[in-house]
């Protein structure tokens, strides 16, 4: 009896690990687009809608973000509001006593 219901378990575990494995790509792409408000805010409109529209693609945002770990962002955040709102006048000058 013990046999039988090894069995019924080991045949049940495999259907769960594939319709997991089935599920991936989906629950990757849902991720993907409920970043979209984040990654727009970071790298501006047009670059963050093609940042998420390349992650939510499912080959495609699995090798973009593992080539991104060895190289850096293809799509590069927007300057920020501290680095536009005091531009360095007098850069290289020493300051006066």
């Amino acid at each position: 009896m013990t046999g039988v219901l090894r069995r019924i378990i080991q045949a049940g575990g495999a259907r769960l690990a594939v319709k997991a494995a089935k599920a991936i790509p989906l629950v990757g792409t849902v991720v993907a687009i409920g970043l979209v408000g984040y990654e727009v805010k970071k790298k501006g409109l047009i670059k963050g809608l093609v940042n998420t529209a390349l992650d939510a693609t499912p080959l495609v945002g699995v090798t973009k973000n593992a080539v991104e770990i060895f190289t850096g962002d293809w799509l590069p955040d927007k300057a920020s509001q501290a680095d536009t709102a005091r531009p360095e006048k007098n850069a290289g000058e020493l300051p006066s006593p």
